[in-house]
């Protein structure tokens, strides 16, 4: 019997199901094969190694060895990151991949250099929308007044408050209660959630304004990546970028099957006109002007790699 000469750690907070525990198990399978089982990554789905934040540190330390993480985490240490998940910053899903596959993209991996962290590929979360229980956000001014739940992020609370709306900070599993009892009055997040956590059953109009794009991380821990010969990190980050393409196309089936689920459930769908938008965009002037001052040649390259 193989007995491997590397035995690692892979954290995931997602369930077994979702795309990016899928792109995991997929990236563990590709290096032990082209390893010819030297090295052999044992993931851990559901936030057994703990959440996000705890998993950062314990990979700069080195114990745990790799991990999926979203990038609003790492931009808590690195204020840089935030760039990336401005609001309304990409056109699309497209114009969000020409850069991150592109060198702006690789100029932000290197950024976790120093930070004990190695990073290998992004992964894709889709993209958040506003929902609402009373009346379909159309307009800008749709959103005046409105109680919306946001996660617990100083941007995110900034971006429903610059909307006209008030931002509600409150955890992930009260928000179906919050809506149905008419604490909130809408909330944000991507199709995926919004079909799983069934929000539609109590929030049924569906604003598809793609505010944000959040991309996500795969990261190996520095004192691994150091222990680990040098033959290897080729291998590693290859199979890496191979599994973001794999848990990409996973999501893009998970939105699919998730919208035509909620539009079955007959929830109505509202997609903004482009002069609408633009209007929404318009009002995040502030917010980029607060958290990426120092970056706006940053963001003018991002909006123009879009031309």
């Amino acid at each position: 019997m193989l007995v491997p000469e590397f035995v690692l750690t892979y954290a995931e907070n997602q369930p077994e199901d979702y795309p990016t525990t899928q792109g995991a198990y997929r990236f563990a399978a590709l290096v032990y094969e082209r390893t010819g089982g030297k090295v052999e990554i044992q993931v851990s789905a559901g936030g057994i190694l703990g959440e996000e934040q705890s998993t950062i540190e314990q990979m700069q330390f080195g114990g745990i060895d790799f991990a999926r993480v979203s990038l609003s985490s790492v931009s808590d240490f690195i204020p840089k990151m935030n760039v990336l998940q401005m609001p309304y910053l990409y056109t699309d899903a497209e114009h969000m991949w020409q850069v991150l596959e592109g060198d702006i993209g690789d100029e932000f991996l290197k950024t976790l250099d120093g930070h004990g962290l190695v990073a290998l590929s992004w992964y894709d979360a889709g993209a958040r929308n506003f929902y609402s229980t009373a009346k379909p956000v159309e307009t800008l001014e749709d959103m005046r007044g409105m109680r919306v739940r946001v996660q617990e992020s100083e941007v995110m609370k900034a971006v429903v408050e610059a909307l006209g709306a008030s931002a509600v900070p409150m955890a992930y599993d009260e928000v179906y209660s919050a809506l149905e009892t008419g604490v909130i009055d809408g909330a944000e997040n991507n199709w995926p959630s919004y079909d799983s956590m069934r929000h539609y059953e109590v929030a049924p109009y569906y604003t598809v304004d793609e505010h944000t794009r959040v991309p996500e991380l795969q990261l190996v821990s520095e004192a691994t990546w150091k222990k680990l010969p040098a033959e290897y990190h080729e291998i590693i980050r290859q199979c890496a970028r191979e599994s973001a393409v794999y848990e990409r196309k996973l999501w893009a089936e998970r939105i699919r099957e998730a919208e035509e689920r909620v539009r079955r459930a007959g929830c109505q769908v509202i997609e903004l006109t482009l002069e609408e938008k633009a209007r929404f965009r318009e009002a995040m002037i502030p917010i980029y002007g607060e958290y990426c001052s120092d970056y706006m040649d940053i963001i003018e390259k991002i909006i123009d790699a879009d031309k």
